[in-house]
């Protein structure tokens, strides 16, 4: 079977491709079928819709967070680096697709300000297959149909996947499951076959199982590059995949494959699924952990309405689901007292309640190392403790549920109590309101070029990938006033 790619090359099948003809199809074959498969027409209008705020969400994420000590850091790398300028920096430059998806992928996520996905027993973040699709896509000169239909993919199995094979109680991380994902899209965004597309997701599947200390305990830069680390690794194995290298075939279910080593059986039946996960993902409305938001909606809420003085506040008690209890709260994950540095902050429930009362907001100038190491902050996350509750456990992932019960030094009480937030799937964010948080994200850069990316973004399907990534490459910070 020979057929012609974007890219411009011949795709035969391997000699161990043609072996496999015979056999009968593993799991990850199956998912390379049903991902070469995929069409345009197989995504609803939400779907489409909701994959062009998640471009637009992310990509502010990414200009606001170009002057972060860490990507400015990555940046120098990348330039010292150097490599053939295929495809495009945000913010300006050329270089490989797999350096770029690591610059891109780190921007977009340092702020830790882009989307989520709540499984029950799993949290992740989808947009982070953003950077290694639109790497992918530029590489093979896509369509933004093309773009937005391989970043459909990723979403579908990045999601599905957090559902059904958890990692995060076995000690790894929810990179995990995205090294599939950004395979996947990655792959298709490059126009591959299905062979090669299994080939690539069986790569990546195999070399990139992160462990969970990215997140616990004492944090570092490392939690917010992980993903982008993963995501370079799945661009390359899509490279190798392209080039005619294989992979494990029975990289899921085989002897020491994923299910055997790290999650557990479980069956999956791909040519069953759908391409709209991505309409269950969330957008945070507060620059937090995600986990957090309802809290931070409802102890703001009830800043508003009582006009407390953060001085006579003698407690906050917040009673939470257990899934923020224990990566955000103080539990399995480790104390959140200690706050230091930005990492830590904005992965500590009694930080993020304690800027949100004191400031009236969580946004990046939150994270600040001037804000963090404030007195008043540091006191008044001391007074705020998190507990979980059973009931508001078995409401989630499909309610964020929790209550806030702020005590006064004369012993007066008031309490709130929350189920969702603007932004969770139950209110879901729309393009006026995400145009708000760009816009608040991009106001260092070039107000008309700005526009311009947004504008795109909309009619990304009209569009070319070029269209969107030339003006990625015009994005000027200028020095906030």
């Amino acid at each position: 079977m020979i057929s012609a790619s974007p890219c411009g090359h011949k795709d035969n099948y391997s000699h161990e491709e043609v072996v496999y003809v015979s056999q009968q199809k593993t799991m990850v074959e199956k998912l390379g079928d049903w991902v070469y498969a995929a069409s345009w027409d197989d995504l609803s209008s939400e779907a489409k819709e909701a994959l062009k705020g998640r471009v637009l969400d992310s990509v502010g994420c990414a200009i606001g967070a170009l002057e972060g000590a860490p990507v400015k850091s990555i940046r120098r790398l990348t330039d010292d680096l150097g490599g053939s300028p295929y495809v495009t920096l945000i913010g300006g430059g050329k270089t490989t697709p797999d350096n770029a998806t690591f610059y891109n992928g780190a921007a977009i996520r340092y702020l830790d300000f882009n989307d989520a996905y709540l499984a029950k027993e799993e949290t992740g973040h989808p947009s982070d297959n953003i950077a290694p699709v639109l790497a992918a896509a530029e590489y093979a000169n896509a369509s933004g149909e093309q773009l937005l239909l391989a970043l459909a993919v990723a979403y579908q199995v990045q999601c599905r996947l957090s559902d059904i094979a958890p990692v995060r109680k076995n000690g790894f991380d929810h990179t995990v499951q995205g090294a599939y994902a950004a395979a996947a899209g990655a792959a298709k965004a490059m126009g591959l076959t299905a062979g090669e597309i299994a080939n690539a997701i069986a790569i990546a599947g195999t070399g990139y199982n992160s462990l969970r200390v990215t997140r616990t305990g004492e944090l570092s830069n490392w939690k917010g590059l992980a993903y982008p680390n993963t995501a370079m690794g799945a661009v390359h194995a899509a490279m190798l995949a392209k080039y005619g290298i294989t992979g494990p075939r029975e990289v899921f279910e085989g002897n020491k494959g994923f299910m055997d080593a790290i999650a557990g059986d479980f069956t999956m039946d791909w040519s069953n699924e759908d391409l709209e996960r991505v309409t269950k993902t969330i957008v945070k409305r507060y620059n937090a952990e995600i986990h957090s938001q309802a809290s931070i909606e409802g102890l703001l809420e009830l800043r508003e309405q009582e006009r407390i003085a953060p001085e006579a506040i003698k407690s906050i008690h917040l009673t939470t689901f257990d899934v923020a209890y224990h990566i955000i709260g103080g539990g399995e994950e480790g104390d959140k007292k200690r706050i230091r540095y930005k990492e830590e902050a904005d992965h500590s429930l009694p930080y993020m309640l304690a800027a949100a009362y004191l400031d009236g907001q969580v946004m990046p100038e939150q994270y600040e190392a001037t804000r963090i190491k404030r007195d008043d902050i540091q006191q008044l996350l001391q007074k705020i403790d998190v507990q979980p509750s059973d009931a508001y456990s078995d409401r989630f992932p499909q309610e964020m549920a929790c209550d806030i019960t702020l005590e006064t030094n004369d012993g007066r009480k008031v309490t709130i109590e929350k189920s969702d937030y603007k932004g969770f799937h139950t209110r879901p964010a729309s393009w006026d309101v995400l145009m708000e948080k760009y816009n608040g994200l991009t106001r260092n850069v070039n107000e008309t070029n700005a526009a311009a990316i947004a504008s795109t973004i909309r009619g990304l399907e009209n569009k070319n990938v070029s269209d969107l990534t030339t003006l990625l490459e015009q994005i000027t910070v200028r020095e906030a006033e």
